[in-house]
């Protein structure tokens, strides 16, 4: 049992806190960069200035959300070479390749554009900077992607053979392109979408509801509606493939997320607990709320498909499973909350009430639309604890343990670095707060389009 002050544990909490920290950065960047691609490339192709003024407003808050994205995303690779030494030593072959392309391929994209997307106004052609912004948002995407594939590497390790702890490459387009690829990039490029299109709204309701800046806020409260009315169903279809995936390359996962003890016998489906408490000494539930046959259905489509149970894995090799319980269902329940708001809201829609008379009148409906970004954020936040910590007690899974993977440093160095870095990320926090505060206060003004260059 692993105790406080644990050297594995205390570089397990670090980087679970830093990569927590720094996952709420991303996701707005990487949303809102295709957002402004959207409402600039709608200023070029109508000439109606108020999709200019949404490019400049959001583009403000992107340049705050990106740069605190930057400060938070660098402590969190160096953790690689600090607090996992051995992990770094033994993969870096192909992860740290999947990391540098991120650095050569993504980031330098963004970054060779982003001067000309902030500062270019009025000095470039419309053409040009448009053609930046998309470049940022291409930038971003692949930065998403490279990370992704990284990730998903240690979760279906492929393309290659273990040499002892040590992975050797034999085919890089297999080990890119592992099996779990597909869904968590894809997965996870639509959870940006997704929160930026509950932030989006639920900022443009906070101004609806004190009727201020109604015409502009309306509009783009109708474009993060529109994104939502794709990508919420879409999201929940995709969430449904991923867990086939697991189902079929991480079982023991799959029975720490459902509390799944026993496998079903053949012919008899797999009840599928909506709440339970998990007792995981005893190797089973105290009490449980069960709907029968559907677990079998959701993880094999059909009503009596066999489901894994905990117990054909030593316990050892078991996950920890009252925290990924709970976690999964909290981060489900998110999801369909977010697409019942966006059905809500195309009720409402079609009954006339999304016009700038009316809208500020529907305080119920604004103030869940406030409520929708936090609870998107958390959802992603409750999805990457799921994935993280569904994959324990492995670093990769079913190859190597975390355990044989952490640097040989003390628990008091960990600890100490752990503390500054609470204290760094939470100073980080309020300084974003207090920037955001402003811009939000300040509003989207009568800026106007630059007069120059066609």
């Amino acid at each position: 049992m692993q105790t406080l002050f644990d050297p594995v544990l205390l570089s397990r909490l670090q980087f679970a806190w830093t990569a927590l920290f720094h996952m709420l950065w991303p996701l707005l960047t990487i949303g809102l960069s295709v957002y402004l691609f959207l409402v600039e490339a709608l200023w070029l192709g109508t000439g109606n200035p108020l999709y200019y003024r949404h490019a400049r407003f959001w583009g403000r808050l992107f340049l705050l959300n990106f740069g605190v994205g930057v400060v938070t995303g660098i402590p969190l690779e160096f953790q690689f070479g600090t607090n996992w030494g051995r992990f770094a030593a033994n993969v870096g072959g192909f992860f740290g390749d999947m990391l540098g392309f991120e650095a050569a391929m993504a980031f330098m994209l963004e970054a060779a554009f982003f001067g000309i997307m902030v500062f270019g106004w009025g000095r470039v052609s419309k053409g040009a900077h448009l053609l930046a912004t998309g470049m940022v948002a291409l930038g971003s995407t692949l930065s998403a992607f490279w990370i992704m594939v990284a990730n998903s590497w240690i979760h279906t390790p492929a393309g290659g053979t273990f040499v002892g702890a040590r992975f050797v490459v034999q085919d890089y387009l297999a080990a890119i392109f592992n099996p779990d690829v597909p869904w968590s990039f894809s997965h996870m490029w639509l959870a940006c979408l997704e929160t930026t299109a509950f932030v989006v709204g639920g900022v443009s309701a906070g101004y609806l509801r004190k009727g201020r800046d109604v015409e502009f806020f309306l509009r783009s409260f109708q474009i993060a509606l529109a994104v939502a009315v794709v990508v919420a169903p879409l999201q929940i279809l995709l969430g449904d493939r991923s867990g086939l995936a697991v189902a079929e390359y991480q079982p023991s996962k799959l029975g720490g997320v459902e509390a799944h003890w026993d496998t079903n016998p053949p012919g008899e489906g797999a009840a599928w607990k909506l709440l339970a408490w998990p007792n995981q000494e005893e190797q089973r539930n105290d009490w449980s709320v069960e709907v029968p046959f559907a677990l079998s259905l959701m993880a094999t489509h059909s009503l009596t498909g066999q489901v894994k149970g905990l117990k054909e894995f030593p316990a050892v090799d078991q996950p920890p499973v009252t925290i990924l319980f709970y976690t999964f269902r909290f981060m489900i329940a998110a999801g369909f909350a977010l697409a019942a708001l966006m059905v809500w809201t195309l009720w409402r829609w079609g009954r006339g009430y999304l016009n700038a008379v009316d809208l500020p009148g529907e305080q119920g409906l604004l103030l869940a639309w406030m409520v929708a970004g936090p609870v998107a954020y958390l959802a992603v936040e409750t999805g990457w604890i799921v994935r993280e910590v569904g994959r324990q007690p492995w670093i990769i899974y079913g190859v190597v343990r975390t355990s044989e993977a952490v640097s040989p440093v003390s628990a008091g160095a960990v600890a100490a670095s752990l503390a500054v870095y609470g204290l760094v990320y939470a100073g980080l926090f309020v300084v974003f707060l207090r920037g955001a505060g402003h811009i939000l206060r300040q509003g989207p003004g009568a800026i106007a389009p630059p007069s120059g260059r066609a």
